[in-house]
């Protein structure tokens, strides 16, 4: 089997995915799947899904849902919920960018909310809600959540959403990347994967994390970029608030 990267929560971070798709590229991957949240909080969302488009799939995060449909900002803290709207602004059908908004307008509508093969789920939250709920680490002591979550697939599933990257198994172990020298092996256990978070990293690292499928065993990968660009632009967004490039810079 091929290798496949598996990106999420890129967070309108055109440096770090620039990044992360040159390292991508240098390993010779040739397959990117995204679990979503190509958009939101970060200053360069055009970008970001100009680049994803010739991903071979991206599915639906909480963010995109949010562009598309203002409804569902339940749950957004107040800056979240202005980084959405001043995104929304930025694919403006009326402005001289109208052709290429067009287009990505088209590709957010298209997004499928979950993606599943071989016995291998792919989502942006959680398998019950694809694109709200989280799977905290905490979940590991809470065995009536975990065994609803596990009863949604058949072996493995990718996740985002929380930024955290870390491994849950049916036996209600967690394993945090560190913990297991940035490797997993599949066993016969049921597992939740989450691949951590390309723009917007919250395990107190501030590199670009994503993961790489290796067939039999999965591997996280950080890289780092500049981060001090990126906080510049945010800053200098009078729209976003400028604790967005504070957990850019902490990683938290």
């Amino acid at each position: 089997m091929c290798a496949q990267a598996i990106v999420s929560d890129v967070h309108g971070n055109i440096e770090a995915l620039e990044v992360v798709l040159n390292d991508i590229c240098d390993r010779g991957i040739k397959q990117i799947i995204c679990l979503g949240d190509l958009i939101g909080y970060g200053p360069n969302p055009k970008e970001c899904l100009d680049a994803a488009i010739d991903f071979d799939l991206t599915i639906l995060g909480n963010h995109e849902e949010a562009v598309l449909h203002a409804v569902e900002m339940r749950g957004f803290n107040p800056g979240a919920s202005q980084a959405v709207q001043w995104t929304v602004d930025q694919f403006d059908m009326l402005g001289p960018d109208k052709a290429r908004n067009a287009r990505r307008w088209d590709f957010l509508g298209e997004l499928p909310r979950t993606f599943e093969q071989e016995n291998v789920l792919c989502v942006h939250g959680a398998p019950p809600d694809k694109t709200r709920e989280y799977v905290r680490i905490a979940d590991c002591r809470n065995p009536r959540k975990m065994a609803r979550l596990f009863s949604y697939f058949n072996r493995v599933c990718f996740v985002g959403h929380s930024h955290v990257p870390g491994v849950w198994s049916e036996d209600l172990s967690y394993y945090t990347p560190k913990s297991i020298e940035n490797r997993f092996r599949f066993d016969a256990r049921k597992v939740i994967v989450n691949v951590g978070a390309v723009g917007q990293p919250r395990d107190h690292d501030n590199r670009a994390c994503y993961v790489v499928l290796h067939g039999p065993y999965v591997e996280w990968v950080r890289v780092p970029y500049d981060v001090k660009k990126t906080c510049e632009k945010i800053r200098a967004i009078p729209e976003l608030s400028d604790s967005l490039a504070e957990r850019l810079e902490t990683g938290a």
